[in-house]
């Protein structure tokens, strides 16, 4: 797993260190787009200081997505990119009102015709709402 990391990090110019390493495995392993403070509570051996860093890095060089919205504050998860230049993974995210989860909603991208002039950099889409595991309750 650690070799997959440090390909993944080479392959965004990103020089493999330990603190890397550890932020992006558990980004790897996250079923969902975590905040700075889940990422905090699970990597007792990182302060937020350097989370924060390390995530600014990584969002630089294409590596996370940046999602804000929600009532939890910005999350981040990993890119599916696979260059270090720009983002080819871009996807809407839905944000439960009920149990405050937010969830990547692959495989929908919402086109939008920007007016001749502007160029396009970046993207945050957030769908508010109720989780079908909210709706059961």
């Amino acid at each position: 797993m650690d070799n997959d990391i440090e390909h993944i990090l080479n392959q965004h110019g990103i020089k493999p260190t330990a603190n890397r390493i550890t932020v992006l495995k558990l980004l790897s392993e996250a079923s969902t787009p975590l905040t700075i403070n889940e990422m905090e509570e699970r990597l007792a051996t990182i302060d937020k200081s350097n989370i924060f860093r390390v995530l600014n890095l990584f969002h630089d060089s294409h590596l996370v997505h940046i999602i804000e919205g929600g009532s939890e504050g910005t999350h981040y998860e990993l890119c599916e990119s696979h260059h270090d230049e720009h983002d080819d993974d871009l996807h809407p995210h839905f944000y439960c009102v009920r149990c405050h989860s937010t969830t990547c909603i692959d495989n929908v991208i919402p086109a939008v015709e920007l007016p001749e002039g502007y160029t396009f950099h970046s993207a945050n889409y957030v769908i508010k709402g109720i989780c079908p595991k909210c709706q059961h309750k």
